[in-house]
């Protein structure tokens, strides 16, 4: 990272923002094209869970090149200034890279389920019928490089 001083690497504030923010972008390659979506998911274990269809064109890429960049951030605020150039955007962020994979496992399917419904506010005692499952695809992100940036703060 160029600008050391809004780097961060303390990996409690890093999980902290994995665990707080809402939604993820993930970023992969298509052939020579960028392709990014942004998803709801679950952090865990130093791995993402996502869940989405089972066909689509985020699933065909995976298919070809599991490889993924993603980015969070938390805190994000406007702070004016009367001098334009002195304006700010105030955010936490995390940058991560890993290794998609496809969930398989129905009760790991449901585990990972749970963790996103909980992340987003569930309240627990949640039931998967088996067809739904199986109409479910869940990925999992195993990461394998993380970084935090700050700014404003």
């Amino acid at each position: 990272m160029r600008r050391k001083d809004k780097e961060f690497t303390d990996k409690a504030v890093i999980e902290d923002i994995l665990n707080r923010a809402e939604l993820v972008r993930i970023a992969m390659v298509d052939g020579q094209e960028p392709y990014v979506v942004t998803m709801n998911y679950a952090y865990k274990d130093n791995a993402l869970f996502l869940h989405c269809a089972l066909e689509g064109r985020k699933m065909d890429i995976l298919k070809r090149n599991n490889r993924v960049a993603f980015t969070v951030d938390t805190d994000v605020s406007l702070r004016l200034d009367e001098k334009a150039c002195d304006s700010t955007i105030c955010y936490r962020s995390v940058f991560g890279t890993g290794y998609a994979s496809l969930v398989e496992d129905p009760d790991q399917k449901a585990r990972a389920l749970d963790w996103i419904m909980d992340k987003h506010g569930g309240q627990g005692g949640y039931a998967y019928p088996a067809q739904v499952l199986a109409r479910t695809a869940v990925l999992r992100i195993d990461i394998d490089y993380l970084s935090g940036k700050k700014s404003g703060y």
